[in-house]
């Protein structure tokens, strides 16, 4: 079955009593059991009975499961937030004395996490250009956990070729960790590509008009630590399981996720064709548009979809607030593919707690707009944004 029918007719591990379409919300968290021996086989993995809602919840575990089918991967982890996908993943793969091999465009929680918070667990972080293969390949070493990088970079939008760095962390044995969440899992194949492991912020795309917060880690398994380390001890200790009613609302948003992403990325490219042609707008950048760097590459691993996401540049960083603060229509708001189009300064919010240098050295300049396209008319947004310019 092709992606958007597994959406739609995943089945439950279990019928539901009543025969109930959609799966219910299980707001519970405990569990009764016939027996002692079913309670040991479900909380040693023998059996798909939850446990405890800490760590396996119904209405989780159907989400999961959707997630599987349609990315045909081995194991689906469901987490509270993106971020909390991101940190479990890197808790289960490095250790104190290891390193990690990343970019330097990463998003600014991201580098926080890496730099920060497992450097004061004693993991070192490295970052390099990923788009120059000699400098990734004499950054690792025998101490390094993985290979770590946004498909798309926010608010950077570079892309790196995804075979390169597959192929380099097959040659270390270590696995390639993507943060895919710009495009949808759903449009491109991220395992094929070489991808071991996605990370995906499913407050975005996935939870349809930014519902609820979530996210997901999608493993192909070709690193079983992975899965010993987050099924039997992380999900335990950490405490970071999606909740049940995200998971709900995220099932239903997978349902109309083809559609709406299909809306989100045809107004994303046309708005960005018009902006092109605004004499105010000093820099427009979009994976999708022709003249882009990173157009053919982004083509080659994407196909025909380039993501919602654009940036333009003004002057300066005034005349940016001038613009945000003039809006009518466009939302003044952090977030990224919710079904209304959304406007951010990334240098003074995302970024605003690092230095200037720090920003400069990261790409991230204090002229450049975000914008997240949502689902409205384009006429309507172009139109808003032009009465914001003058």
């Amino acid at each position: 079955m092709e992606k958007q029918t597994l959406a739609l007719h995943t089945q439950p591990q279990h019928a539901d009593v009543y025969g109930a379409l959609n799966m219910p919300v299980y707001h519970s968290a405990a569990y009764g059991f016939q027996s002692a021996e079913d309670m040991n086989d479900a909380f040693t993995g023998r059996s798909s009975n939850p446990s405890y809602s800490r760590v396996t919840n119904p209405t989780v575990t159907f989400f999961e499961d959707r997630v599987k089918q349609m990315s045909g991967a081995k194991n689906v982890y469901a987490f509270n937030s993106g971020m909390a996908a991101i940190a479990n993943t890197i808790v289960a793969l490095t250790a104190s004395g290891r390193n990690i091999v990343t970019s330097k465009h990463l998003f600014g929680n991201t580098v926080s996490l890496f730099t920060n918070t497992m450097g004061r667990f004693g993991v070192e972080t490295r970052y390099v250009d990923l788009l120059d293969p000699e400098q990734v390949d004499a950054a690792i070493d025998d101490n390094t956990s993985l290979i770590y990088f946004e498909i798309v970079t926010n608010p950077q939008l570079e892309v790196a070729d995804i075979s390169i760095l597959s192929e380099i962390a097959r040659r270390h044995n270590i696995p390639l960790v993507a943060d895919t969440t710009v495009i949808p899992f759903s449009f491109f194949d991220a395992s094929g590509l070489g991808i071991d492991i996605e990370v995906i912020s499913s407050t975005k795309y996935i939870s349809g008009g930014a519902t609820s917060l979530g996210g997901v880690v999608i493993d192909y398994g070709r690193f079983p630590s992975l899965y010993r380390s987050i099924k039997f001890e992380l999900l335990y200790n950490l405490g970071a399981y999606m909740t049940p009613h995200a998971a709900y609302m995220q099932t239903i948003g997978l349902e109309t996720l083809s559609a709406r992403y299909t809306v989100h990325a045809a107004n994303a490219l046309e708005l960005a064709k018009r902006l092109q042609k605004v004499p105010e707008i000093k820099r427009v950048n979009y994976i999708g548009l022709p003249d882009n760097p990173f157009y053919d590459l982004a083509r080659k691993q994407f196909g025909e979809t380039s993501g919602a996401m654009i940036t333009i540049d003004l002057d300066s960083k005034q005349a940016c607030f001038n613009f945000i603060n003039h809006l009518n229509l466009i939302s003044r708001a952090t977030n990224m593919f919710d079904s209304k189009t959304l406007a951010i300064h990334p240098a003074s919010t995302i970024f605003g707690a690092f230095a200037g240098s720090q920003r400069r050295a990261m790409d991230v300049r204090d002229t450049t707009i975000r914008l997240s396209v949502g689902l409205e008319s384009v006429n309507d947004l172009f139109e808003d944004i032009l009465q914001a310019l003058h």
